[in-house]
């Protein structure tokens, strides 16, 4: 079993960081990433680059990376309390102001929360996305592949699967030719 103290420090990462997921999981990216790596130093950014990948390439939710980081930090035990961690706050919140807000449907008010709640989960989603990009930055060409993978997704109407191993078979590439290192 894990060292009970990594249990309890992924637990309490991960109750904190479910309250501001506005968006999904995805949204709290930076933070994941903020406090795994830099805060507790539990992995380097190159392990949870690649944990969000496979986390994307898997199908089903996006919280899958939560799982994943407790895995590799505290295998199976690790896995199960950031899942429950992330999603039982999260879960409890939705449930209450599901009941809560049933009075409210249809006020300014509640559209005023709601329309509002759109932009910030966006730019919590892009800031996620820019956090990642940064922390994968290992040359030049790296910064060329992103930028491509980015006008191509905003350009080209494609699943994004596509897109991913096709940056990942140019990344190999020039890893092969020595023009990117990891």
């Amino acid at each position: 079993m894990a060292d009970q103290q990594i249990l309890w420090q992924l637990a309490i990462i991960f109750i904190k960081l479910s309250l501001i997921a506005i968006g999904g999981s995805n949204a709290a990216l930076p933070a994941y990433r903020h406090e795994v790596v830099d805060v507790f130093h539990l992995m380097d950014d190159s392990t949870f680059t690649q944990l969000f990948a496979v986390a994307q390439l898997a199908p089903g939710p996006n919280v899958i990376v939560v799982t994943l980081i407790g895995w590799q930090v505290a295998g199976l035990w690790g896995a199960i309390v950031t899942t429950f961690a992330m999603l039982t706050p999260a879960c409890l919140l939705a449930f209450f102001i599901g009941r809560f807000s049933k009075r409210f449907i249809g006020t300014e008010s509640y559209k005023l929360v709601q329309n509002s709640l759109i932009p910030l989960a966006v730019g919590l989603i892009l800031a996620g996305g820019f956090d990642l990009a940064h922390a994968s930055y290992r040359s030049s060409m790296t910064l060329v592949i992103t930028v491509l993978s980015i006008l191509v997704i905003y350009f080209v109407r494609m699943n994004p699967i596509w897109i991913i191993l096709g940056s990942a078979l140019m990344t190999l590439s020039l890893s092969h030719l020595g023009l990117i290192s990891f």
